[in-house]
């Protein structure tokens, strides 16, 4: 199941410059995906993330797996409209930087998910060599802001 740039922007209540998805590849509803994220010269973390060897930021790139994860969620009924929320990551590690003109490649598996809660193995590659792999946990809650 692919998904393009608009139907994505009807799933996730990202947008520029946070929306870290451009496209699913493949997509198996509560399982994995398998997602995109082209890296431009254009991004504007890149003018101070640093401006004389421009690198993306680790924690961009696992917010992009979590973009993925949370939209093997969102595309069912029952989860639309809902927000993901991080509850956790674990095990994040960084083999190499992502530059300028890399297609991040981004795939998630969902170990287990028990109602709004998630627990996820994400692993982002670049020309077929891993560049970050980590653990994330999320929660699906409601765009109202909750009091406290």
């Amino acid at each position: 199941m692919g998904v393009e740039i608009n139907q994505i922007k009807e799933l996730l209540p990202h947008r520029y410059p946070f929306l870290l998805v451009d496209r699913v590849l493949d997509l198996e509803p509560r399982k994995r995906i398998k997602a995109l994220k082209n890296v431009t010269n254009n991004e504007e973390y890149f003018t101070g993330h640093f401006p004389e060897r421009p690198v993306m930021p680790g924690v961009l790139i696992i917010e992009s797996m979590a973009q993925a994860a949370g939209l093997t969620l969102l595309v069912e009924k029952e989860h639309r409209g809902k927000i993901p929320f991080f509850t956790g990551i674990d095990k994040a590690r960084f083999r190499r930087p992502v530059v300028p003109g890399d297609q991040l490649y981004l795939d998630v598996e969902l170990l287990r998910v028990k109602g709004n809660f998630c627990y996820a193995q994400g692993k982002a590659t670049v020309d077929n060599e891993v560049v970050a792999e980590a653990q994330l946990m999320f929660v699906l809650g409601s765009k109202e802001a909750q009091d406290e």
